[in-house]
């Protein structure tokens, strides 16, 4: 079970996600740099992400560690895009997301080898 993760944690697992384990220190550095966040923010932010289970404390020099993968994080919050907007059917977002946007020949055949890779 993949808890829901809030925009700031997202932050947070991004950079654990492109970098690996990275120590607080240093990710207060990022979001500093990236984002404006002080340091107080960044470590509230962490303590939330390990308070829900999505990151690890490794010691010495607290080295944080990703617990969920992006494709976890990605599933889920799938899952409750098309279970809170799309009354949990997946077709009806496939087919809210291919009337917003031409796609090229090339997008649409790897969306049909997709489909009939789950046939």
């Amino acid at each position: 079970m993949v808890m829901k993760l809030f925009d700031s944690e997202l932050n947070i697992m991004e950079i654990l996600w492109r970098d690996g384990d990275t120590a607080a220190k240093r990710i207060a550095e990022i979001t500093k740099e990236k984002i404006g966040w002080s340091k107080t923010t960044t470590y509230t932010v962490i303590k939330r992400c390990l308070d829900k289970g999505a990151i690890e404390r490794q010691e010495p020099n607290f080295i944080c560690r990703a617990l969920v993968t992006r494709e976890q994080a990605q599933e889920h919050e799938t899952t409750d895009l098309i279970n809170k907007m799309y009354d949990g059917a997946p077709d009806r977002l496939i087919a809210s997301l291919l009337g917003q946007k031409r796609l090229s020949t090339e997008e649409i055949n790897h969306l049909k080898r997709l489909i009939e890779s789950l046939e």
